[in-house]
């Protein structure tokens, strides 16, 4: 795998020290209350379980599964929800977790869809942002880093399902993804 990372953008170091900050600006955001963080998976599983563990104040979680991308780089623009939440979000604070946010779409469309559901509140996490190729746009309110307009990977972003398992978040050799 490592022979297909074009260069790394952050190291393991790096990423544990911007989610420690993350967790502490969460638990001082909502001290005194509970919030729930909804994972998207299968991306933000790694993040998620490294961020929740840096929050100070009762947490819990839940996942949903949606899709817009399939095995391709490039997103259909149709959102699917495969799995939904299996707790009811009605009153609570909500935080969706997310590895990487890049056109807005898929977001979008489940943060109204989560609203509907009628939340006490409901905010956006994410570790990586990608504003160059935004369609919608989306307000952030905890970010890890921006990335370039390239193939991310690592960390548990994938690209078909491979490099989740790496350490870091690096770029995809384009040559890897321009073959398929």
């Amino acid at each position: 795998m490592l022979q297909d990372v074009e260069t790394i953008l952050f190291d393991e170091d790096v990423l544990l020290k911007r989610i420690k900050e993350l967790g502490e600006e969460i638990s001082k955001d909502y001290a005194g209350e509970e919030v729930m963080l909804v994972g998207i998976l299968k991306g933000a599983s790694v993040f998620m379980s490294d961020l929740i563990r840096q929050i100070t104040i009762p947490a819990y979680i839940d996942y949903m599964v949606v899709s817009s991308y399939g095995n391709s780089a490039e997103t259909s623009g149709v959102v699917r929800i495969i799995k939904d939440l299996e707790d009811n979000i009605e009153g609570k604070n909500i935080i969706i977790v997310e590895d990487i946010i890049d056109t807005g779409l898929t977001l979008d469309y489940l943060k109204k869809n989560l609203l509907n559901r009628n939340p006490k509140s409901l905010k956006i996490c994410t570790l990586l942002d990608k504003p160059a190729r935004r369609q919608k746009e989306i307000e952030i309110d905890y970010k890890g880093f921006d990335v370039p307009d390239e193939f991310i990977i690592g960390y548990g972003i994938d690209y078909a399902e491979k490099y989740r398992n790496l350490p870091f978040v690096g770029l995809l050799k384009r040559e890897v993804y321009e073959k398929r």
